[in-house]
């Protein structure tokens, strides 16, 4: 212990006494440390950590696999045979959330609801902290409504009153009880603050009707690998019972905590290989600098082994510096990783919901301290077998510490700029790739036009009776028409799914035959179902006449909706043109009839009136798919989630204040929340600009180290050659001839790791395919793009120390001699 505070001691004064070294050597750990613990905080707090939940790798998720073998949601019967003929599972439950306008509290709002079957709270093992759960008297159809509540809700909400049975809730136009309060930090599913019985809603006897999530635990002791098996072959036999009834071929099983990251795991990998590059790259910058101040207290070591000092003893010095300069590092390192997570907070896309619940936690904090020991021993370690590794005599001789074991350090410190070289090449074709696959994608045309386009978007209930569509078609014709008399707005429209947003609603449609009548009942409408000729699947969109103005959507044949297209009129719908390309190609699809009532309940066909340009829906990386559009005033029952466009002349801001007041003065109960369509579009991308953001930040960093740590080295070489320099330049080399050797020498380590670079990255950014869009792995372009890039900058990073070499007095430098 005596010997390791005398090494401390001694390797705090060396450190004092280089404090350029120390600092910049510091900041590079500091660098590579801090982006590092910042990226594994979201790593961990996203994919790593637990669920907190009681023992929640038992906790799974499922889907109904259908016959092309997508992941659909249950239907209500499968579920039903599925829980009731396992034996592999606690429970089982159904689940769905949406947002609704919920009014009772000190003010509507717009609150995410979620409706769970029994079982939901047992699996998950949740029980209320106030008050009681559902009861198996809430939970039935017709039962009166009760809700439970979230923690957070409670109290900033409901202000944290005891009593509850004095609290009321309006939502979906009913009145409900809240009957309790649930644990703090439990808002599954999707953040959700209110909880209904999903029993409050009818039953539905289609087996293609795939309307809710599934959520179950699995019994002690139960691998999911058998659960899944068992819960396969039940599947097998539903479809082999019921027949063409039923399209869940098969059912797919996952861990609910696989389940919510599935989608960005992908990304966060690609950005943990990518930060884990930057750490190399510091170290080997650190590295080259402890090997250059090796060099020069070469003397010092040698002097210290003729006195009788062991190889051990000289190593540990190494090591104890090593480790003060990791463990500072490390310490600046954690501090910016705090301020990292907060920047990665701002800058997360919608599928890192979780992210704002990471801060730097234990396991960070650990992960951090043993980046910093491992980097110590393997920095101290390195530097001392490199230091103790020759003959100590010519360290002893007069100018011995000047040229002892510069041959051999140079070549090695060459080597490792070369490689921080070939990585920073790896990080700026990620970048590359990234950045031009976003260019890509902006270069599409989704078909309609974003700019000055006002969102409204207004969570309404459902209107399934009568009474409820007449008011909603009223409320909806009230707005739209003292929308249009707001100065500045020049079009107005709506609809019931606004593209690049959830929740997507699509389904099978049915071709009539002319004079066919329409279906008396469901069930037989789902028998028509299964003749594939005359089926289609299509997106399905309620929205005004004035939609297709005001995003600028084409007319391509036949009309648009009109005042005419009342609910008591014959129904009439627009299909997109992808749709009348597929069903009816060279024909004209005008007074064409269609049934679609399985998307809202209404049996009345559609006849077709008319053809609109294709939009892309989903992202504008996919391609448009089939769409079919009907009237909000003949089909109001789909419009509970809607939403008001506002096309302006200028600033779209300045309409914003008379659209909330008007909806206030039509129905304070529905809260509305406004955004911009370009803030749409450019949250649709974020996910895009998220990754390119820091794998480009990454790699201007790595850039950054590796051209510093280029021209250290060939500063270093010129600080060594200043005799030959003065030689050569005294037997007649000109200025432009030493600038050469220079320029040769550093262009060799850029050549190196470039080549090295390449092939590297032509095997590793295969790993990207799944995040880029129209672009290959192996793009050409971004590749020689890079490559020229980072020649470009190792040549002026050179030049410096060239212009130097050739300033070089030959008096001076053989006087020197």
């Amino acid at each position: 212990m005596n010997r390791l505070l005398q090494d401390l001691r001694y390797g705090l004064r060396q450190l004092r006494r280089t404090p350029g070294f120390t600092a910049v050597a510091v900041l590079t750990l500091a660098l590579g440390t801090g982006a590092t613990t910042a990226i594994f905080s979201v790593v961990y707090g996203v994919l790593l950590r637990p669920l907190s939940y009681e023992k929640p790798n038992q906790i799974i998720r499922l889907w109904e696999v259908n016959g092309p073998g997508q992941q659909v949601n249950f239907t209500d019967p499968n579920f039903e045979d599925l829980r009731a003929q396992n034996q592999s599972l606690q429970g089982l439950a159904e689940f769905r959330s949406g947002l609704e306008s919920v009014s009772g509290s000190p003010a509507a709002a717009r609150i995410m609801v979620a409706s769970v079957s029994r079982d939901f709270f047992s699996i998950m093992h949740v029980n209320p902290v106030l008050g009681r759960g559902f009861a198996p008297e809430d939970q039935h159809f017709g039962s009166t409504p009760v809700a439970l509540v979230s923690y957070e809700y409670w109290r900033q909400q409901l202000n944290g009153a005891v009593d509850l049975s004095a609290i009321k809730l309006t939502i979906e136009n009913q009145a409900v009880a809240v009957i309790g309060v649930l644990p703090r930090g439990f808002r599954f599913p999707d953040e959700s603050e209110i909880w209904l019985p999903r029993e409050l809603y009818e039953r539905l006897p289609s087996r293609t009707a795939h309307n809710w999530q599934v959520v179950g635990r699995l019994r002690d002791g139960i691998p999911i690998e058998k659960a899944n098996a068992e819960l396969a072959a039940i599947a097998r036999q539903i479809k082999q019972q019921h027949g063409q009834d039923v399209d869940m071929t098969d059912v797919a099983i996952v861990r609910l905590q696989d389940a919510m990251t599935g989608n960005i795991r992908p990304a966060l990998m690609v950005l943990s290989a990518a930060v884990g590059l930057l750490l190399l790259i510091a170290c080997a910058n650190v590295t080259n600098l402890s090997f250059a101040k090796a060099v020069v207290r070469e003397k010092e070591f040698a002097i210290r082994t003729a006195l009788g000092a062991s190889r051990g003893q000289v190593a540990m010095q190494f090591v104890v510096e090593a480790l003060l300069l990791s463990l500072a590092g490390g310490a600046v390192g954690v501090l910016a990783a705090r301020w990292g997570v907060i920047a990665l907070v701002r800058l997360a896309p919608p599928e890192l919901a979780n992210v704002s619940d990471v801060p730097v936690r234990v396991p960070v904090l650990l992960f951090a301290l043993g980046i910093s020991l491992t980097l110590a021993v393997a920095l101290g370690v390195f530097s001392a077998f490199r230091a103790t590794s020759t003959d100590v005599r010519p360290a002893l001789a007069e100018h011995g510490g000047s040229k002892s074991g510069a041959p051999r350090t140079q070549g090695l410190s060459r080597a490792i700029v070369s490689g921080q070289l070939a990585i920073t090449l790896l990080l700026l074709t990620g970048a590359g790739l990234l950045g031009r696959s976003l260019l890509r994608v902006l270069s599409i045309d989704p078909g309609f036009q974003t700019e000055n386009v006002v969102t409204m978007d207004l969570a309404l209930s459902f209107a399934d009776k009568e009474a409820d569509k007449v008011r909603r078609v009223q409320f909806l014709n009230e707005l739209f028409t003292k929308m249009s008399a707001i100065p500045g707005v020049t079009e107005v429209g709506g609809t019931g799914r606004l593209p690049f947003t959830p929740p997507l609603s699509d389904g099978t449609y049915v071709i009539m035959a002319p004079g066919e009548q329409p279906p008396a009942a469901m069930e037989e409408l789902e028998e028509w179902s299964h003749h594939a000729a005359r089926t289609g699947y299509a997106n399905y969109r309620p929205v005004s006449e004035g939609y297709f103005s005001t995003l600028e959507i084409p007319l391509l044949r036949g009309r648009l909706f009109g005042d005419a297209d009342a609910m008591s009129a014959p129904h009439v719908a627009l299909i997109s043109q992808s749709l009348a390309r597929e069903k009816w190609p060279n024909q004209n699809p005008l007074g064409e009839t269609i049934e679609f009532g399985n998307m809202d309940g209404d049996l009345r066909p559609l006849t077709i009136v008319g053809v609109v340009g294709d939009v892309r829906e989903d992202s504008l990386e996919k391609p448009p798919g089939p769409t079919v559009y009907v009237n909000y005033r003949q089909r109001p029952q789909a419009t509970y989630h809607f939403t008001a466009l506002m096309r302006t002349g200028g600033d779209p801001s300045t309409v914003i204040s008379s659209a909330r007041t008007i909806v206030r003065e039509i129905d304070p109960t529905v809260p509305p929340t406004f955004g911009t369509f370009t803030q749409v579009l450019a949250s649709s991308l974020k996910s895009r600009r998220f990754n390119l953001l820091l794998v480009g930040a990454f790699g201007g960093a790595a850039l950054l180290l590796a051209v510093v740590g280029l021209y250290g080295v060939m500063a270093y070489a010129v600080t060594r050659r200043t005799s030959e320099f003065g030689i050569r330049m005294a037997l007649g080399a000109s200025s432009g001839n030493i600038r050469g050797i220079v320029l040769k020498q550093g262009l060799t380590v850029a050549m190196t790791g470039v080549t090295v670079g390449i092939a590297g990255a032509l095997a590793l950014t295969r790993i990207l395919r799944s995040l880029l869009f129209g672009l290959s792995a192996t793009d050409p372009v971004t590749f020689t793009g890079v490559a020229a890039l980072l020649i470009f900058v190792a040549l002026v990073a050179c030049y410096i120390p060239a212009r130097r070499a050739t300033k070089v007095d030959p008096i001076v430098a053989l006087r020197y001699e």
